[in-house]
């Protein structure tokens, strides 16, 4: 494996003189620079930035953690963190599950973003400290270490459940994600705020339990069909499961929205060829605040109050209008 000292003796300079290169010191002139940086290129030599922050006690690295590969909307975050941390010269590790642990000290890296419900309170909780900043994406924490930087998931819920109602929908179903997550808890909870607050019933029956992916939606939709009676919407709580449905009635004839309206919530990429009315989160800019509001951390900028990100409403063809019977 090429080392530093490779690097080192190819230029023939010191091995000092190639770790100034690589830190950006501008004590090197401008021709041995690029020499370093070319044959730095040649070998693929690539410094070990763990290596450094064990060697230095500071890590100017960030672990991003996530877990769920199926849904597309992590890529936009990955996006917004890694643009950020470029801008402010830190790197980006990605971890998923229970390995990243080991790479959450301050020797390792600076500072986490999770997002990843696996991840336990209980874990966050023991890690976080004052050289140990962390950013979760997926709840709501309350620890002098951690900031929570969520979607506020209920308004824009509830604002797109009134605006269904006042084009003549009675009658829902709704297919929720994994029960324990505050992303479903806080929809479900604005879709029934909504139905009550419009004197309409729902009945348990009509919940099915999904887990985000395309997949459970089409389940749903087809036990759906096997009632007697179709409702007039199908409300899901992300895109993914919204698609699923679609796709499920569509090949059994059944007309969205002429027959059964859907709607989902993210925004997906899918959700604009397919003409979903949703929720549209923005989800590049939810990694890039997390990713600021963690390096503030990082430099001793305390703020851990929760920060909760607006989403809006976008109308298309999978809702039309009834006739108010």
């Amino acid at each position: 494996m090429t080392g530093i000292k490779d690097v080192a003796k190819r230029a023939g300079v010191s091995v000092s003189t190639v770790s100034n290169v690589l830190n950006n010191k501008k004590n090197v002139g401008a021709k041995t620079r690029e020499r370093v940086l070319k044959i730095c290129e040649e070998l693929s030599y690539h410094p070990n930035v763990a290596g450094k922050g064990l060697k230095s006690g500071k890590s100017k690295t960030i672990l991003f953690n996530f877990s769920d590969f199926d849904r597309s909307f992590y890529l936009k975050i990955i996006n917004g963190i890694s643009d950020y941390l470029n801008d402010n010269d830190f790197d980006l590790i990605i971890c998923t599950d229970k390995s990243c642990e080991k790479y959450m000290n301050s020797t390792m890296t600076a500072g986490s973003i999770i997002l990843d419900r696996k991840m336990q309170d209980e874990v966050l909780t023991r890690i976080a400290s004052e050289n140990y900043p962390i950013v979760v994406l997926d709840r709501i924490m309350t620890n002098p270490y951690i900031k929570s930087v969520v979607v506020n998931n209920y308004e824009p819920m509830f604002e797109l459940i009134q605006g269904v109602i006042d084009r003549g929908y009675r009658h829902f179903a709704f297919v929720g994600g994994p029960e324990e997550t505050a992303d479903n808890k806080e929809r479900f909870q604005a879709f029934r705020d909504a139905l009550e607050a419009n004197h309409i019933e729902f009945q348990q029956k009509s919940y099915f339990a999904g887990n985000y992916r395309e997949k459970s939606g089409y389940t749903a939709a087809k036990i759906l069909m096997l009632s007697r009676e179709l409702p007039d919407c199908l409300v899901c709580a992300n895109d993914n499961m919204a698609i699923g449905a679609m796709k499920a009635f569509r090949e059994n004839g059944i007309r969205v929205p002429e027959d059964i309206a859907i709607t989902g919530f993210d925004n997906c990429d899918l959700a604009e060829a397919m003409g979903l009315t949703t929720v549209s989160i923005p989800n590049y800019e939810r990694g890039y605040i997390a990713a600021r509001y963690l390096i503030e951390n990082v430099r001793g900028q305390r703020n851990v109050e929760t920060f909760k990100i607006s989403a809006k409403i976008i109308w298309r063809n999978t809702v039309g209008h009834r006739e108010i019977l």
